[in-house]
This record gives C-alpha cells, sequence and structure tokens, in this order.
C-alpha cells in the first residue's frame, strides 16, 4: 500500500514539473484510455510531448513522427488469485511512440510504441502471473485527430517482462484512447 501511495506521489509531482518547465519540454497532449483484457479493467491517463522537428520519411504530405508518452494507469483485476475478489494495483509508464501521420497532424493516423513500466505490485489475475513489477509494453494503434485538436484512437497492448524471469505470463489489452493536443 505504501508503494502505492508513493507511485501516485511520484508521478503527480514529475507531471506537474514537467508542465511547468520552458516551452520546449511543455507537455504537448493529454490523454484518458480505457480498455479490458484478461479480466482486467485499465484506466490510465498520460500526457505526451512531440518530438520537436522531426518528420522522417516525409513523402506525399505525410511522415513518421513521435512522440513521449508518460502514463499512469490504475488495473481493476476481477479474477484476483483466481477467485471472485477484485484487486487494484498501479502502472507508471514511459514510451517512445512512432506516429504515421499526415504533414498537418490533422487526420488518420497509425502509430506503435515499446516501453517500460512499473507496477505497484505483481500482476496475478485470472491464470495469468507477472514475477517482476518491471514490465515491457508495446503497442499497435490507429486513430483520428480532428481540427480542433480532439484525437480518438484504439489501441492494442501487450505487457510481459520480456523473459526476465518466469513466469512471463505477459496480458493483452484492447484500449480506447481519447486525447487533446495543446
Amino acid at each position: 500500500m505504501a508503494i502505492n501511495k508513493m507511485l501516485l506521489k511520484t508521478a503527480a509531482a514529475v507531471a506537474v514539473m514537467m508542465a511547468f518547465q520552458a516551452p520546449s519540454y511543455a507537455v504537448d497532449s493529454a490523454s484518458l484510455e480505457v480498455g479490458t483484457g484478461n479480466q482486467t479493467t485499465v484506466i490510465r491517463g498520460a500526457v505526451q510531448w512531440q518530438w520537436k522537428n522531426t518528420a522522417w520519411w516525409q513523402s506525399n504530405g505525410t511522415h513518421i513522427s513521435g512522440y513521449w508518452d508518460l502514463s499512469l494507469a490504475d488495473w481493476r483485476e476481477k479474477r484476483f488469485n483466481n477467485t471472485d475478489s477484485t484487486h487494484n494495483l498501479y502502472d507508471l509508464g514511459f514510451t517512445p511512440v512512432f506516429r504515421f501521420e499526415r504533414d498537418d497532424r490533422k487526420g488518420p493516423y497509425a502509430e506503435g510504441g515499446v516501453g517500460l513500466h512499473l507496477a505497484s505490485e505483481l500482476y496475478n489475475n485470472n491464470d495469468k502471473h507477472f514475477s517482476t513489477a518491471f514490465q515491457f509494453g508495446d503497442h499497435i494503434g490507429a486513430g483520428y485527430v480532428f481540427n480542433n485538436g480532439l484525437d480518438l484512437g484504439f489501441r492494442l497492448q501487450h505487457l510481459s517482462n520480456g523473459g526476465i524471469k518466469h513466469p512471463n505470463g505477459g496480458v493483452n489489452y484492447a484500449l480506447i484512447r481519447v486525447g487533446y493536443g495543446f
């Protein structure tokens, strides 16, 4: 329980400090994701920083760019320890994300990223067990950015420790994402 509170306080402090930094470090967007997988509900809040001056493979009005994603999630396990009891754990994540998009950053996009995650405790739900609190998280997604900055998307995410230690059950989530660019 003490780790949960410490993790939440640290994440909040980092987000607040980064938001008030010089413009080159200012948050560019924020998002909320809701999803499910393996009898677990995920609610994740995140802030993003665009990679400045990046437009790789620019062609026909499109390019590849990216952003940093700092997230804090609440995982509600519905089959904790393979029983009908519920349990919450928290996840702090940091992911570099590559995005294929139009040059004006509006309209449809596709993205993918691989990042690092730290859970407040070990995941043990519905026959899936994590042996480490440290996890790798990768995702692919697609969405649409409207002219007013609203970003609606869908992601498929996988988290596991990459075989660092066994068991390495891994878990998959389908997530709906709503974001807003500043």
